[in-house]
C-alpha cells in the first residue's frame, strides 16, 4: 500500500502553454512526466509505474514466443555499414565520435546487432527458428519533437526478431507475432486496428501495423464495413468512375492557348472543366540506393489525375529510391524542354523499363482507361486537349501511386472507404533477407549447402500504449481528465478520506486500503490534509479507473465505490470493497 502523503505526484492545476494533444496535456498535469529537452522526458514516479505494468505485460506475452536479450545501445559504425544504412538512416540517427576517432550511433532499432550475434553463432538449420526480443531505449534524432511522447528523441521500445530456414518458418514467427500482439494490447485495454503497411526504410515483402484512432495520430488509417484496413501508404481503392469530356476537333491532341493559366484550379476555370479531366504531372529527382544499377540519380516523372496526390511511400517502393525531391527548374528544362506549369505527358521520353536507366515515367492507375484529357503541353502557356494515354504516350509503368479520397470504393467489396486518424502503437515486417544477406549470415541446411536465413522484425511503442489510452479516456471524457485501463493504471483503486481530522474515516480508510492491499490489489491510499474536493479532482486527474471515498457513509457503515471506466458509483457495505472491486475487476 502507497500513502499519497509520502509520495512525489506533482499534479498541475493547468497544462503548460506549449503542451500540444491531450496525452501531453494531461501526463504533464498529472505528474507522469516532466520535460528535460526538446523531446526528451523524465518519468516520474506515476508515469514509471504504468511504463513498468506495460512492459510487464509486453515481457510476459513475448516470452511465451521468444528470448530475452539486451543489446547494446551504443553501436560501431562498421556494423551498420555491413547492412547499407549508416549512409541510409540520414540525419536521423544520433552520430558520434569516441576519444579515438573511431565513429558510433545510438541505435533506432537492431537489425544489424542481432544479424551480427546470428552469422557469428547460427550454424545450422537446427538452431532455426530463433525469436530473439528487448525492451530498451532507442534513440532517433526527430527534427521536430513534439506531441509529448508521441513523437520524441529517446523512447522505450519493444523490439524483436525472427530467424527461419524459409519462407514457411517465417510465416510462422510472423503469426506468432500477430497473434502476441493481439494479447497485449487487448490486455493494455487498448481498441485497435491491425491494418496493411508500408516496409519503409526497414524494407521486407510484408508488414502490419497495429493502431488505434485517434485525433491526436499523424497517420492515416482507411477503413470499411468489409474490415478492410491500411495505413495511407498503402492503402488502395475502386476510384470514384468519371465521365470522359467528349472529343474536340478530330479527336486527336489539340493545342490550346492558356495565357497565365498554370495551376489545376486555374485551367479547369478557364477550360470550364473539373480537375477530374486534367493530368497532373509531378516531377521528382529519385535519390538511388549506393548499390543501384541506374546511377546515383535518376529522373522520375508521375502523372496523376488532376483531383489527385502523389503517395510518396508507392512511389519510392515503384522507383526503388532512397529518397526523393523535387526537380530543380535546371532538370525540369533538361527533361521536357519547358517551363513549370506547362508540363505534361506527350513527347517525354520514357524508360523502357523501370530497372533500365533513363526518365522512369509513371501513369497512375487510375488515368489507365480514360480518354480526351487535358495536360500540360510542354509549352509555356499552353495546353493540350485530347491526351489519350496509351495512345498520345507510352509510360515506362501503370502502377497504383496515389493517395485515396475518402468515400471511394473498398478494395474489396466497393463499400466507401473511411479516413481517420490514428497512432501507431506496433509494426510487424516480414524483413526476408536484406539483413542477412547484406551482412552475410549462413547456416546450413538439411542437405548441408549453406543457405541463408530469412527474418523478422517486430516493434512496440511502450509509450504509445499509454499515450493511445490517454488519448482515448480523454476523448471520452471530453478532454479535461482521463481513467486508465487497470492493468497499466498506476494504481488500479485510489482510497480517499474526505477528511483526515475525523477518526472514524481515518479508520475505515485505512482499513480498507490493507483490506485490498492484503487482497492483491494494486492501493493508494489518500491520506493528506487536503479538502475532499482537491483529493476528488487529483484522484480523477492521475487516471486511477477506481475510486473509493470514504466519507459520512461510514457512519451507516458505507462508502462510495466510483467506477472511472464506467462513469458510475454507488454505495456499498464496508465489508464488501474488496468483493465488490474484484468483481468489477472480472467483468
Amino acid at each position: 500500500m502507497h500513502r499519497w502523503s509520502q509520495l512525489f505526484i506533482p499534479t498541475l492545476r493547468e497544462a503548460p502553454a506549449d503542451a500540444e494533444v491531450a496525452s501531453h496535456k494531461l501526463l504533464l498535469r498529472a505528474g507522469y512526466v516532466r520535460q528535460l529537452g526538446a523531446g526528451i522526458y523524465s518519468y516520474l514516479f506515476l508515469g514509471n509505474r504504468s511504463v513498468n505494468k506495460i512492459v510487464a505485460i509486453v515481457r510476459q506475452e513475448m516470452d511465451r514466443i521468444g528470448q530475452e536479450f539486451l543489446l547494446p545501445a551504443l553501436n560501431p559504425k562498421e556494423v551498420w555499414e555491413a547492412s547499407g544504412r549508416w549512409d541510409g538512416m540520414g540525419d536521423n540517427m544520433f552520430r558520434l565520435k569516441d576519444r579515438k576517432g573511431a565513429e558510433l550511433c545510438l541505435a533506432m532499432t537492431h537489425e544489424e546487432v542481432v544479424t551480427d550475434i546470428a552469422r557469428k553463432e547460427l550454424r545450422s538449420y537446427k538452431q532455426l527458428p530463433q525469436i530473439w526480443y528487448q525492451i530498451q531505449t532507442k534513440f532517433r534524432d526527430e527534427p521536430r519533437p513534439k506531441s509529448g511522447l508521441l513523437r520524441v528523441r529517446q523512447f522505450i521500445m519493444k523490439d524483436a526478431y525472427s530467424f527461419d530456414i524459409d519462407e514457411a518458418g517465417l510465416d510462422l514467427s510472423y503469426q506468432k507475432h500477430d497473434e502476441a500482439y493481439r494479447k497485449i494490447f487487448t490486455r493494455c485495454g487498448l481498441k485497435f486496428v491491425a491494418v496493411e503497411a508500408d516496409s519503409g526504410a526497414m524494407g521486407g515483402s510484408q508488414s502490419q501495423e497495429f493502431m488505434v484512432y485517434t485525433e491526436a495520430g499523424e497517420d492515416l488509417i482507411a477503413s470499411s464495413t468489409s474490415g478492410y484496413a491500411a495505413n495511407l501508404e498503402k492503402a488502395t481503392s475502386r476510384p470514384f468512375v468519371i465521365e470522359d469530356l467528349a472529343p474536340s476537333g478530330d479527336g486527336t491532341p489539340e493545342l490550346v492557348h492558356t495565357p497565365g493559366f498554370r495551376t489545376i484550379d486555374e485551367v479547369s476555370a478557364f477550360l470550364q472543366s473539373a480537375p477530374q479531366h486534367q493530368i497532373k504531372t509531378m516531377a521528382f529527382t529519385a535519390i538511388m540506393p549506393s548499390d543501384s544499377k541506374i546511377g546515383a540519380e535518376r529522373s522520375v516523372v508521375v502523372f496523376l489525375r488532376g483531383d489527385h496526390t502523389v503517395n510518396e511511400a508507392k512511389l519510392l517502393a515503384i522507383a526503388g529510391a532512397a529518397e526523393l525531391r523535387p526537380m530543380t527548374p535546371e532538370e525540369i528544362a533538361t527533361v521536357f524542354n519547358a517551363p513549370a506549369g506547362y508540363l505534361g505527358p506527350i513527347g517525354i521520353p520514357a524508360a523502357p523499363h523501370p530497372k533500365k536507366p533513363g526518365t522512369l515515367v509513371i501513369l497512375d492507375a487510375a488515368l489507365a482507361d480514360r480518354t480526351n484529357l487535358i495536360a500540360g503541353a510542354n509549352q509555356a502557356e499552353y495546353h493540350l486537349r485530347n491526351v489519350t494515354p496509351g495512345r498520345d504516350f507510352k509510360p515506362t509503368v501503370t502502377a497504383d501511386v496515389r493517395n485515396i479520397l475518402e468515400g471511394e470504393g473498398c478494395p474489396i467489396d466497393g463499400s466507401p472507404l473511411r479516413l481517420g486518424k490514428a497512432v501507431e502503437i506496433g509494426h510487424i515486417f516480414k524483413l526476408g533477407y536484406k539483413y542477412s544477406k547484406s551482412m552475410g549470415a549462413s547456416v546450413l541446411n538439411r542437405d548441408g549447402k549453406e543457405t541463408t536465413p530469412i527474418m523478422g522484425s517486430y516493434g512496440i511503442g511502450i509509450e504509445r500504449i499509454l499515450t493511445s489510452a490517454i488519448e482515448t479516456a480523454a476523448a471520452e471524457n471530453g478532454g479535461a481528465s482521463f481513467a486508465l485501463p487497470a492493468a497499466i493504471a498506476p494504481f488500479q483503486v485510489v482510497v480517499t478520506i474526505t477528511n483526515i481530522g475525523d477518526a472514524a474515516l481515518l479508520a475505515a480508510g485505512e482499513t480498507i486500503a490493507e483490506d485490498l492491499d492484503t487482497a492483491g490489489f494494486d492501493v493508494l491510499l489518500d491520506d493528506r490534509d487536503e479538502r475532499a474536493g482537491v483529493k476528488f479532482k487529483d484522484a480523477d486527474l492521475v487516471g486511477i479507473p477506481y475510486r473509493i471515498n470514504i466519507g459520512r457513509g461510514v457512519a451507516e457503515g458505507k462508502v462510495e465505490f466510483i467506477d472511472r471506466l464506467t462513469s458510475t458509483n454507488k454505495d456499498i457495505a464496508l465489508d464488501q470493497v474488496v468483493a465488490e472491486l474484484r468483481k468489477t475487476l472480472s467483468a
